[in-house]
């Protein structure tokens, strides 16, 4: 449970593989967790049927399609530059023809202001979020919330996980678990790439 009284759950809805750091023997730590959280919305994509495609983009191919369709210069391939929220709505768009609703937070402290507009996301979408910005990117993969008192904590699976993919470690350790709005920076801005389903998936 989130700890939050009288809140309704608003889930991902289907399954998905969790991507984090240092997986596949290649060492991201510190700059690729916007990488991680695309391959993670990739995995529910294909899961779901949605989308076809045998494996995830790898981090070169993903900055090779941003080269194509962001304009990036061709240094980019191979770099250790971070990405955002925009570009995994581009690539998302550009990949596999999935449209996505940009969600903008001018700050980390109204973050909740956005509450019922991410629960009816998970309520009509179900799709995992990337949440990214002047800082560290997240998936939110859930929302508890209480209309009336305005308490929520966010279910968030985090990409900054260096260890091995021990479900144990990784729900005891916090790295799959309920966060409190004020674990996002409070003066930071923030976007939110929210995958929409395609037509006919409903």
């Amino acid at each position: 449970p989130s700890g939050v009284e009288g809140g309704t759950l608003h889930l991902v809805d289907g399954d998905y593989d969790y991507y984090h750091y240092m997986q596949d023997r290649f060492d991201d730590n510190g700059w690729g967790c916007a990488y991680r959280s695309f391959q993670t919305i990739f995995s529910y994509l294909s899961l779901q049927g949605f989308v076809r495609g045998g494996h995830a983009p790898t981090h070169a191919e993903i900055q090779e399609t941003l080269v194509r369709v962001d304009g990036k210069p061709p240094s980019f391939v191979g770099s250790k530059q971070w990405i955002g929220s925009f570009e995994i709505c581009m690539l998302l768009n550009d990949l596999f023809g999935i449209e996505s609703k940009l969600i903008t937070v001018n700050q980390g402290s109204e973050l909740p202001g956005k509450a019922r507009e991410l629960a009816a996301h998970f309520d009509q979408q179900g799709t995992p979020v990337m949440i990214g910005g002047g800082v560290l990117a997240h998936t939110i993969i859930g929302i508890d919330y209480n209309e009336l008192t305005g308490r929520l904590k966010l279910l968030i699976l985090d990409p900054h996980f260096t260890g091995g993919d021990t479900l144990k470690t990784i729900q005891d350790k916090g790295w799959c678990g309920w966060k409190d709005p004020s674990f996002f920076v409070a003066t930071a801005n923030y976007n939110l790439c929210c995958p929409q389903r395609p037509a006919g998936f409903f």
